[in-house]
């Protein structure tokens, strides 16, 4: 029997990452959750999963610095990041240096 999915939940509030894990579990994934940037990073290192959601405003280590960091790195950087944030001038300046894919 093939192993679960695993996706690795990174939000500040508390509503979000139990209405994820609960979606998400519900379909057959297991799921990681971490609160801060910091947290989310340990995740990673030691569970490897195979997706990441992300909220972008986040106190402490931001979703920002996290996403760059997971994609600065050989090992993680082809796991695929949901950026799932409500719209803040944080957001906006980080969409606004993504590159457009043609």
């Amino acid at each position: 029997m093939a192993s679960k999915k695993r996706v690795l939940i990174v939000d500040d509030e508390e509503d979000i990452l139990t209405y994820l894990s609960t979606l998400l579990e519900d379909n057959g994934y297991d799921t990681l959750l971490a609160r801060e940037g910091e947290e989310a990073r340990k995740q990673v290192e030691t569970s490897l999963p195979d997706l990441i959601t992300l909220d972008i405003s986040m106190p402490e280590k931001s979703g920002i610095k996290f996403y760059r960091d997971v994609k600065a790195n050989d090992q993680w950087k082809k796991i695929p990041i949901i950026i799932v944030t409500g719209i803040s001038e944080d957001f906006k300046r980080f969409i606004s240096t993504r590159q457009q894919v043609p």
